[in-house]
This record gives C-alpha cells, sequence and structure tokens, in this order.
C-alpha cells in the first residue's frame, strides 16, 4: 500500500504557504516568456546591433516575476534603451515603454487562447495535502491574469486568498522583488509572515519573499541550469527543489530526507 504523503515537517509546522502561480502553480511561463520575446524582438530589430531577446536567460534575469511595467523597463534598462514611459492606455506596438507592455499582454492573452492552462501536477498534489492538514493557502501573481488562469484550471476552489496584479493596482502595491505582494497574501489569510511560507520560482520572487520576512522561502528551480540554484538561493532561497511536489513526504515517515531537495 502506497502511504499517504504530508507536507514537509517545515512546512506543517506554519500556519500558512503563499504560492506564486506563473512557474508554480500553472504552466504559463513559457506563454509569458515567448510574448515578451515577440514583444521586444519588435523593438531590437529596428536598433543596430541589439541581439534579440532570450526567452530564458532574459526572462528570468529582467522580466519573471515582476509586473509587465517593471519588467519592460528592467529589460529596456540592461540593454541601455531609452523610451519614453507612455500611459497606460498606450495601444501595444514600440513607441513607449507602455505600448511594449501593452503588447505583450495582447500576445499572451491571445495565447491563453489559442491553449489550455496546464498546471504542475507535484503542485496541486501539494495544494491538496496542504489544505487537508488545515494550511492556510493564498495566491500571489504580478499578472491581471492570474485568477482567470486559476479558475480555467479548476484550482481557485483550493485558495483561501488570490492577490494578483488586478488587485496590486487597485492597492497600489509595488512589484517584486519589493514584498507587498506576499505581504497582503499573509494578511488576507491572518497571518504573520514569520509564521508563513513562500513559494516561488523567480529570482525577484524569492527575494521578495526574504526581504519580507518569511519563516521559508521556497525556490522552485524547473530550468535545472547549472547555476540555477545557487542563483535562487543566493537570492534568498532557504531551500530549493525541482517541483513544490517534492515538498511532500511519506505520512508514515515525515523525517525522511526530503525527496528531490538541493541543500
Amino acid at each position: 500500500m502506497t502511504a499517504e504523503l504530508v507536507p514537509m515537517p517545515r512546512l506543517r509546522s506554519l500556519r500558512a504557504v503563499v504560492f506564486d502561480t506563473d512557474g508554480v502553480i500553472t504552466d504559463t511561463a513559457r506563454l509569458h516568456a515567448a510574448a515578451w520575446k515577440q514583444a521586444f524582438d519588435s523593438l531590437l530589430s529596428a536598433r543596430a546591433g541589439q541581439r534579440p531577446f532570450d526567452s530564458g536567460q532574459d526572462y528570468l534575469r529582467y522580466v519573471d516575476g515582476r509586473s509587465r511595467l517593471d519588467g519592460a523597463v528592467a529589460f529596456l534598462e540592461s540593454r541601455g534603451l531609452e523610451l519614453p514611459l507612455g500611459d497606460p492606455d498606450d495601444p501595444p506596438g514600440t513607441s513607449s515603454v507602455w505600448a511594449v507592455a501593452a503588447h505583450k499582454d495582447e500576445l499572451f492573452t491571445n495565447g491563453l487562447r489559442a491553449h489550455p492552462v496546464r498546471t504542475y501536477q507535484g503542485t496541486v498534489r501539494l495544494l491538496h495535502a496542504l489544505q487537508d492538514a488545515g494550511t492556510a493557502v493564498a495566491a500571489v501573481s504580478a499578472s491581471r491574469h492570474a485568477t482567470e488562469l486559476l479558475s480555467r484550471a479548476g484550482l481557485l476552489s483550493l485558495f483561501d486568498a488570490v492577490v494578483d496584479g488586478n488587485e496590486a493596482l487597485r492597492l497600489r502595491l509595488p512589484g517584486k522583488p519589493d514584498p507587498a505582494l506576499f505581504l497582503a497574501a499573509a494578511d488576507r489569510l491572518s497571518c504573520p509572515p514569520d509564521a508563513a511560507a513562500v513559494v516561488e520560482d523567480a529570482l525577484a520572487g524569492v527575494e521578495a519573499g526574504r526581504q519580507g520576512g518569511f519563516a521559508l522561502v521556497v525556490g522552485v528551480d524547473r530550468t535545472g541550469g547549472p547555476d540555477s540554484a545557487e542563483d535562487l538561493r543566493r537570492h534568498g532561497a532557504d531551500l530549493v527543489v525541482p517541483d513544490p511536489g517534492d515538498l511532500l513526504v511519506p505520512g508514515t515517515g515525515a523525517s525522511a530526507p526530503l525527496p528531490g531537495a538541493r541543500r
């Protein structure tokens, strides 16, 4: 008989867990990266000497986990490109930073309509185990689409709170690496950060969890690159795992070593 899987002891000792969405719960980080590449390359192709956007390293370093505007600003600054900021209602294009961000959102939205929302089953198993254990859980995302994604994936009912890009805009919350999103989620769970964990795949998000004073910051390394786990640790991860499902242990042997963890 297969032993029941339960959250690892360090998670069971906490009152709440706050999850990032893209790349941790939903397999949509690749859609975000592809949309950013198309949006940025439309601009870069007209600039002499500019190499295309790298949907691996550039995405992880400059835009992953950040709001659309913050991500666009960070990447353009990394290439020494100056654009007028523009206005939030600028149409998609390359004439302003807001226009580039709007182009990315248009491309991402089109991609969502063309593909079903896929989820990481290891994360789903962990969510159910936390629910069974009575641990409060929340989802956060800089994306305005996060609540819709969770609903379409049939997972929204598993969360006690969701703080997405729409809420961040309404509450005027700064983006990651500022911990405001995570702190807002913990507040909605009526849990202080020192009694909660953060599960995050983006460097900016891991840094936000550390700055927010959370008791445990778990970095999710889905790339398996030669330096990716160390990068997550350097930005503040206490523990790095290939998948959140690795935070589960057999119920009859909860003290067993954490499978797949990179210490």
